[in-house]
């Protein structure tokens, strides 16, 4: 399973940490993804979404 938001498709961004001698260093920045129930056509799932989709209402979440 790949670590990605199931609504929006926010994933995983690549960069580098850059030292003060400018030694540059693979990091990666990942998202932050909480594993919540949701309505989805009237039926509630299990879905993988992102911080930023729950506060935006952009899922209604079920309880």
């Amino acid at each position: 399973m790949a670590r990605s938001c199931e609504i929006c498709g926010k994933g995983n961004v690549s960069g580098h940490i850059v030292t003060h001698s400018d030694k540059k260093i693979n990091r990666i920045w990942k998202p932050n993804l909480r594993k919540i129930k949701i309505l989805l056509n009237g039926s509630p799932v299990r879905k993988n979404v992102c911080t930023r989709c729950i506060r935006s209402g952009k899922i209604e979440r079920a309880v």
